[in-house]
């Protein structure tokens, strides 16, 4: 078969063998840091914690954290700090000058902005982590607490002392992501979210299958029609990942002492899904505000309707969020006035299109246009858990038929497999696919 001969020749190659051994190694010290419970609290009454993990915005950094967050883990926060630093670093590089000019200064800038990030992550948990503290002490009874009850220590001490541990876990699991990028496979930061992500799917699958072998009416064939709809939902996510509008390029000739160069014609690929997974998370976040008016009478009613999961006005307006938060961050990570001056400093020019400001009319006109579908396609993925669990999909594996965790499981296992068929094909052996190369997230 040829999967099984393109196993062995994955392992032939010295190089990629140590590189899928390293990040293996990595992801399993990570996934035993998971399960190993703040020093002072009981592990065995945290089941308060676990439930509460299970929906919104909470339920999203449990799902980053693989579980952890609702482990009371000393990787609770996981990369979500490190996550919340890069964002902001990144609308630093569109509004301060000074971000600008680091971003232009090619590897030397990018090593001072990674620095940076470092030092925003710190304060970030600084923040979240007496935060997550606090939601510690509402979830998990008072007698959970060792450190204060037997040992003494005041709730202060405890939550500093708690605090301090979350910020190493976190700085620890940020490093290993970053010995993965280096010595491993794939992005090492993306690589930690997917396996927490993947960690959840067997006990997912494993709670549908008893759902639906529990009902009399037809329960089989219902799973059976799920796994069909689901294999063509990832379809059209890894769709989502790899589509791209190529723009193109033509580059002049260039006469170098008796010798010509250039004179060809390349393409520039413009996502049609450029801003990522980013949107999901930006309205999801903001669908959490309704929540604050269940307070008050006068607006309790209301508040319950905003904030209704599976009810019409949460996914419309979610939906909404997601459309417009699409544009706002590709208008954020695609800057078409520097693609043009690339393009003027190459010798490149797009044929019928002027340099310079009609370039970069042009290009803005051609990423609005394309972002558009793209915008549309992601904004259903995202509503689909929905309408998964209004068709009777148990939630645990709802969260899989769409939304950040399949954006996010199938664009990262396409970087990954791009690197691994790129050794591949570099020592001559077959590529992965039989259609054609892989295209990830990273381009083409």
């Amino acid at each position: 078969m040829k999967f099984i001969e393109t196993i062995k020749n994955i392992f032939k190659i010295e190089e990629l063998r140590k590189r899928l051994v390293y990040t293996f190694i990595l992801v399993l010290v990570y996934r035993f840091g998971c399960y190993v419970v703040l020093p002072g609290i009981d592990a065995s009454m945290i089941a308060g914690l676990q439930n509460s993990a299970q929906e919104g915005l909470v339920g999203l950094l449990n799902m980053f954290s693989g579980g952890a967050f609702g482990n009371a883990s000393i990787f609770a926060l996981g990369v979500m700090p490190y996550i919340s630093a890069s964002i902001i670093i990144q609308l630093l590089g569109v509004f301060v000058p000074y971000f600008k000019k680091l971003q232009m200064e090619g590897e030397s800038g990018r090593k001072k902005m990674n620095q940076m990030t470092r030092v925003l992550t710190i304060l970030v948990i600084c923040i979240q982590g007496p935060a997550y503290m606090a939601s510690v002490h509402n979830q998990i009874p008072s007698a959970a607490f060792v450190a204060v009850n037997q040992l003494g220590w005041s709730n202060f001490m405890f939550n500093l002392v708690s605090t301090l541990v979350l910020m190493a876990g976190s700085m620890f699991v940020m490093w290993l992501g970053e010995r993965i990028t280096d010595r491993g496979i794939g992005n090492g930061i993306s690589l930690i979210i997917m396996i927490g992500i993947v960690a959840r799917l067997p006990f997912a699958l494993a709670a549908e299958f008893t759902k639906k072998l529990s009902t009399t009416n037809g329960g089989f064939l219902l799973l059976i029609v799920e796994v069909i709809f689901w294999y063509f939902v990832i379809a059209a996510a890894i769709a989502l990942v790899q589509a791209v509008r190529r723009v193109p390029v033509q580059y002049a000739k260039r006469v170098v002492g008796n010798r010509q160069f250039g004179g060809v014609r390349q393409y520039i690929p413009l996502k049609i899904n450029a801003a990522g997974v980013m949107p999901i998370i930006f309205a999801q976040a903001l669908m959490l505000f309704p929540l604050l008016f269940s307070r008050w009478d006068a607006t309790r009613g209301l508040a319950a309707t905003l904030s209704n999961y599976t009810g019409f006005w949460y996914n419309l307006i979610f939906f909404i969020f997601v459309v417009i938060f699409t544009y706002f961050y590709t208008a954020v990570t695609v800057n078409p006035t520097m693609m043009a001056e690339d393009m003027k400093r190459n010798g490149g020019f797009i044929p019928g299109v002027k340099p310079g400001k009609k370039t970069v009319e042009y290009l803005d006109s051609v990423m609005s246009k394309v972002t558009f579908p793209g915008s549309i396609a992601l904004a259903l993925i995202s509503i689909l858990p929905a309408l998964a669990i209004i068709m009777g999909v148990d939630n645990s594996f709802a969260s899989f038929f769409g939304g950040t965790s399949l954006l996010i499981l199938v664009g990262v296992v396409l970087d990954t497999l791009q690197q691994v068929e790129s050794y591949l094909l570099m020592r001559h052996y077959d590529g992965l696919m039989k259609t054609g190369r892989l295209s990830g997230r990273s381009g083409m």
